[in-house]
């Protein structure tokens, strides 16, 4: 699963952030490489689960803890994981498991264990989750400085 979430920079000084602070937020699922749904809380119906997480320090989203509480997520899946519309797609995490919703379907294939960390990048990844981020130098003909952009 990738992601990509956008917070007015002020945000990021909170200890907490959660579904409130958070201004756009995408989720795109995988299987083998092929994309299975999205969602997108743009276009979520009134009664989608939407519970969020996160910690900007560590930039890490929570999990591990009881279905919406402090430690957990619930982004178009709630404590079941049978309530993402169909077609639809969501993510859950409680104190159970982490979770993919699919269709209105809990996927238990998809269970993994609740404390697995769920971390962010400022930097784009892949389906397969590789970091894309291009890592170069380049000479600075004005000093002799060099720039390293990550």
């Amino acid at each position: 699963m990738t992601g990509r979430m956008t917070l007015p920079d002020e945000a990021m000084f909170k200890t907490i952030l959660t579904e409130a602070d958070v201004t756009r937020f995408k989720i795109s699922g995988y299987f083998e490489g092929q994309l299975i749904g999205t969602w997108d809380s743009g276009t979520r119906a009134n009664d989608a689960t939407w519970h969020l997480r996160f910690d900007p320090a560590g930039m890490t989203f929570l999990t591990g803890g009881r279905f919406a509480s402090f430690a957990s997520q619930g982004w178009n899946a709630n404590g079941n994981a049978d309530n993402c519309g169909s077609p639809g797609f969501g993510f859950n995490s409680g104190d159970f498991s982490q979770d993919i919703c699919l269709n209105g379907d809990y996927v238990e294939g998809s269970s993994i264990d609740p404390n697995t960390p769920l971390v962010a990048t400022l930097d784009p990844v892949t389906p397969d989750c590789r970091n894309t981020a291009a890592v170069s130098k380049e000479f600075n003909s004005n000093s002799d400085k060099t720039n390293h952009n990550h």
